[in-house]
């Protein structure tokens, strides 16, 4: 199965790069991106997961992928990427733009972005569609903004949510578990390969996906997340701002009954996935982006969306739970789908292990990634 290049940005369209010859130790300091990658011009001065994460806005915005912009020599030589086409100048000029826009017009919030004009287009579109004005009103399902519904509060969402897993009590008996199954996604061209992830409660979680290369780990120990994937521009890259936030999400969901409680405050309205009516709790705290919880009909939580600032934007990440199981008196998801910018995981389980004695640590930073 071919790798689909709209959802393999991860080197995308205008990241104006190359990669620095790595040190065979641990990643430089500072981790920002003109001290990792070659010819940065204009995105200075970032982390580099977050300047990954804007050459996946670049993709999701003009529906690119990466040689739509660089050369067609980065398939044989990385340092291609370092080459200045006449798309990456055009896109350093764009970047400009919008910063002045945003600083001009907004005091400095990123108001405007690649997506504000280009919606998937390469080219923007500057005359009014008939269609799109008379045509069936889609609602975004996904939206940040939304509208409350004092019918219900967020308490009954969550009661209803906690009853439909086991109960409150079974669910606060399981502190930790392993799970087995297989993984594949863009960074795999479609096989599937082994995966291992250990948890343990109330915020701590560990992957390892097996694949040809070697071992591809993620880790998160309740205050730090580190990613040693071979598809990373480094070997060993630590999570920061929103992939950080990301990385802590991803631990808390673990252990349901913790989630009501890890945020300040909460709305509650209602909106439509796939023809299905969702119960939508978006959770936040103070100098945070939200949080959107959406529950199905029979209660279970059905998809988590959360966003990422960057210095081109905010960049949403999708994450869909399915095919519910009970294990140990509580049912968990044996299907995780995730989606952002970057690209779509999808994990199906085949089996999980409540209460799995699960050593500290795993959760450590782990080893810098290395091939077989």
């Amino acid at each position: 199965m071919p790798i689909h290049f709209r959802a393999f940005p991860a080197a995308a369209a205008a990241c104006l790069v190359t990669l620095v010859a790595l040190r065979a130790q641990d990643p430089p300091a500072p981790l920002v991106s003109d001290a990792v990658f070659k010819n940065i011009q204009v995105l200075k001065g970032i982390p580099v997961d977050e300047f990954m994460d804007t050459m996946g806005m670049f993709s999701a915005s003009l529906g690119y992928d990466c040689v739509s912009c660089h050369s067609p020599k980065i398939y044989e030589d990385r340092g291609a990427f370092a080459e200045t086409t006449p798309l990456i100048q055009r896109a350093r000029q764009m970047i400009v733009m919008t910063n002045t826009i945003n600083k001009t017009y907004f005091g400095g919030q990123a108001r405007v972005s690649c997506f504000t004009c280009h919606h998937a287009k390469n080219r923007p579109e500057f005359i009014p569609s008939l269609a799109l004005q008379y045509g069936e009103l889609m609602d975004d399902p996904n939206s940040m903004v939304i509208f409350p519904d004092d019918r219900t509060t967020v308490d009954k969402v969550f009661e209803r949510y906690v009853e439909a897993l086991g109960g409150i009590q079974r669910l606060k008996a399981t502190t930790s578990f392993v799970a087995r199954g297989t993984y594949e996604g863009f960074n795999t061209g479609g096989n599937q390969f082994p995966i291992e992830i250990a948890a343990r409660a109330p915020n701590q979680r560990a992957q390892v996906v097996r694949t040809p290369e070697g071992d591809a780990v993620k880790t998160f120990d309740g205050k730090t997340a580190w990613a040693a994937e071979g598809w990373r521009p480094l070997p060993l890259l630590p999570l920061t701002g929103g992939n950080l936030e990301a990385a802590r999400l991803e631990a808390l969901v673990q252990f349901p009954a913790n989630i009501r409680g890890a945020f300040m405050n909460w709305q509650v309205a209602s909106t439509t996935i796939d023809d299905r009516l969702m119960q939508l709790a978006q959770g936040s705290n103070p100098g945070q982006l939200p949080v959107n919880f959406y529950f199905g009909p029979d209660g279970l939580l059905a998809r988590i969306v959360r966003w990422n600032r960057t210095a081109v934007g905010t960049v949403p990440m999708q994450i869909d739970y399915g095919n519910y199981r009970e294990v140990g008196g509580i049912r968990m998801p044996f299907q995780i789908v995730v989606t952002w910018t970057d690209g779509q995981n999808t994990i199906a389980l085949t089996e999980i292990q409540p209460n799995a004695a699960v050593d500290a640590a795993r959760f450590a930073r782990p080893a810098p990634f290395k091939s077989n």
